[in-house]
């Protein structure tokens, strides 16, 4: 019975803690959006081709890539205008045809999904000639209307990186929204795992290099359950609760595994457990973890490993553009 109550104890802990100063979630928990994109069903009602379209909900991104490589550039145009909502958030589809059909959304931007609390994704420099590419895996409190900050470290992180690399913010997923279960869960990193390796596929269907992940917070979550279906070359947690995994060999990855965590970090006060799916388990900056610890004893806070100046966005820019490995 005492060892219950110190796991209850723990549990609850490690959910406020990870909430940070969030406002409270509902006890229902968040509820990523399901069902087709907006427009799917005209998009696969379209003949003018002559051929089926490829179905969102099934076709890899690399028969959407095959797909796209088979039209002529009228064709492409055309799919643009009659289907932007598909077409701007079909992994596997070419760069400059997302940006045109997400082009009301912004500058850049290469997947926008209005539904419930919006997903996004939005490109800091020229991914489209880009020798290397790094993508930032936010973590919770984070959707279309709170996206600035995780479009604001993309552009830091480039401009540090340099211009033959490109840097795409990812909101891609329903994150864990003020203080609540689904902290302390991996009930929505799974969904995101999911997603995050269906975009990365993506990007590997379109030409693009093996992305490095740079995974905040419960981002990390997110991309421990990804890393064994991504070909990602670096994986990069930064203030991570854990990555669900006992030790980097239990990724699954080839990826270079990279973890930072500041003294002055809250973080530091969550209990690393995973016990009936309560916690994320082992901190990754351990010594039996077996990640490459980064210097982060000049990070002020939590959200701040991307802060111009700092220790961490300086090895950040190294990994991202190739110079350390």
């Amino acid at each position: 019975m005492g060892r219950f109550r110190r796991f209850l104890t723990t549990a609850v802990l490690a959910t406020l803690l990870v909430g940070g100063t969030a406002g409270w979630a509902s006890a229902s928990g968040e509820s990523a959006p399901s069902g087709p994109l907006p427009g799917t069903a005209s998009w696969l009602a379209d003949d003018s081709l002559g051929r089926e379209l490829p179905d969102p909900a099934t076709a890899t991104p690399a028969e959407v890539a095959a797909f796209f490589a088979g039209l002529s550039g009228a064709q492409r145009q055309r799919l643009v205008e009659d289907h932007p909502t598909v077409v701007g958030n079909l992994d596997g589809a070419p760069v400059h045809l997302r940006y045109a059909a997400n082009a009301p959304a912004g500058d850049r931007v290469l997947a926008y999904d209005p539904r419930g609390r919006g997903t996004i994704a939005q490109v800091a420099g020229d991914l489209e000639h880009a020798a290397h590419v790094s993508v930032i895996v936010p973590g919770s409190d984070i959707d279309a209307s709170a996206f600035d900050r995780t479009a604001r470290r993309a552009a830091d992180l480039q401009a540090a990186a340099g211009d033959d690399t490109a840097v795409i913010a990812w909101a891609g997923y329903t994150t864990p929204s003020g203080i609540g279960p689904d902290l302390a869960t991996g009930r929505l990193a799974e969904a995101g795992a999911e997603r995050l390796a269906r975009f990365t596929a993506g990007l590997d269907a379109a030409g693009l290099p093996d992305p490095a992940l740079f995974c905040h917070s419960y981002g990390s979550v997110v991309c421990g359950l990804a890393a064994d279906d991504t070909d990602a070359s670096d994986i990069v947690v930064m203030g991570s609760p854990g990555m669900r995994a006992a030790d980097a060999g239990a990724l699954g990855t080839d990826a270079h595994v990279w973890a930072a965590k500041s003294p002055h970090d809250w973080i530091g006060r969550v209990p690393n457990v995973e016990f009936l799916g309560l916690g994320h388990g082992a901190d990754p900056t351990s010594p039996g973890f077996g990640a490459t610890v980064l210097p982060a004893d000049d990070v002020p806070a939590h959200d701040a490993y991307f802060a111009p100046g700092t220790s961490t966005l300086t090895a950040f820019a190294a990994i991202a553009d190739g110079a350390r490995s």
